[in-house]
């Protein structure tokens, strides 16, 4: 073929003839040189396959018009059965919206992707993907930063926040650049567009309560001191000990610092026999590892001496020795629930901040207690699982 190609050159003054090029570019990727690639599908293709006009495609497509379901459920099959995909371009000049959303969290640390060690925020992150893809936005993970000099270089039509502080000055950031903002987790003083959040108080009852019911009587939480998800399980905490006649028994770290959950859960443990605690909270993920492990090197028992509690999806807790009872937030819910408020917003011509009533969702929490809390021989026979609806 190199031959062939390289005799048809001379003959033409050194090019090739234009049907000779077509011959080149047509060749197979095992001739050595890329294949031409196959036409992008459109939605003329898709109307001309389907037997109905351009404009029944868009609607069916959309979800808008007034179409039999019987229509739409047609055309989406020949769609797919074509490989169509919108054009990002098109939807662009038609819509006014890149298809991007934007996904970040409070600077809790000085890295610039704060949480992304947690399994909470991997789970979320994979959730909001999966749910923005499926309505047809990509998800960017943006780094935190208190400059926003790179959200300039990203065209989002929306933004989720996750653990927004008070007052966050990052949302008023996005909402200056008429970026409409969800929350993970309520926005405090933060005017935004609507939020995902657990039922606080539903939470500490469901966590506390496990931990009475098992005879506890000094019962304190380890949290961090920052964040609108610390401050208002804390709030939720200190309510629940008024409520019950207990004296609250804090303790706090500085999140993102190395170490300093570790120390935290050390000062509960150190104090004086009659001020330990006999049974513990951590209210983040990674805590009640933490408490774990501090309570081990001051030769105390979990959960004879001790009862612990964690929150997240921490595996390798859950399946240590003692196993820690863990209270789920349930963040494959909160992630697509909160794609669900944003793309709702985007699409709905009348959005704005203080123009509507912020949407809400509040996610199902899910208690699962293990060996850590459980100081029966029949509690600890089994692995029990308790699922909490939300409001």
């Amino acid at each position: 073929m190199r031959k062939t190609v390289s005799s048809q050159k001379e003959a033409h003054g050194g090019h090739l003839a234009p049907r000779t090029a077509l011959m080149s570019v047509a060749m197979t990727v095992d001739q050595g040189v890329p294949a031409r690639r196959p036409a992008r599908v459109g939605i003329r293709d898709v109307a001309a396959a389907a037997g109905v006009s351009i404009t029944t495609v868009s609607d069916a497509l959309n979800g808008k018009g007034r179409l039999p379901d019987s229509t739409r459920v047609h055309v989406r099959e020949v769609a797919d059965r074509l490989g169509y995909r919108p054009s990002a371009a098109a939807r662009t000049l038609r819509t006014g919206r890149s298809g991007l959303i934007g996904l970040t969290t409070t600077n809790h640390a000085a890295e610039p992707f704060a949480l992304t060690e947690y399994g909470w925020f991997t789970e979320l992150v994979r959730a909001a993907t999966g749910a923005a893809l499926d309505r047809g936005y990509a998800l960017v993970v943006l780094p935190t930063s208190s400059r926003h000099d790179v959200w300039s270089n990203v065209a989002l039509d929306g933004t989720i926040v996750v653990d927004p502080a008070e007052d966050d000055p990052m949302v008023r950031e996005l909402l200056r650049r008429g970026v409409p903002v969800v929350t993970g987790g309520h926005p405090g003083d933060s005017t935004v567009h609507g939020w995902v959040d657990i039922d606080h108080a539903l939470a500490m009852d469901t966590v506390l309560g496990h931990f009475a019911d098992a005879g506890a009587q000094r019962i304190a939480v380890l949290a961090a001191g920052e964040g609108t998800y610390a401050r208002r399980s804390v709030a939720a905490y200190q309510a629940w000990c008024a409520e019950h006649g207990r004296e609250p028994l804090i303790e706090t770290y500085v999140l993102g610092r190395p170490g300093a959950a570790g120390e935290a859960a050390g000062r509960l443990f150190d104090r004086p026999a009659g001020e330990r605690p006999d049974a513990v909270y951590g209210i983040q993920e990674g805590c009640g590892a933490e408490l774990l492990a501090a309570a081990r090197t001051r030769g105390l028992r979990v959960p004879e001496d001790v009862l612990v509690a964690g929150c997240g999806e921490d595996a390798a807790a859950t399946s240590g020795d003692p196993a820690l009872t863990t209270l789920s937030l349930q963040p494959r819910v909160a992630g697509s629930s909160a794609v669900e408020l944003l793309v709702g917003v985007i699409e709905d011509d009348a959005q704005g901040p203080g123009t509507r009533i912020p949407a809400q969702r509040t996610v199902p929490i899910r208690l699962s207690v293990r060996d850590s809390s459980a100081r029966t021989a029949a509690a600890r026979s089994g692995q029990g699982v308790q699922a909490v609806p939300g409001g």
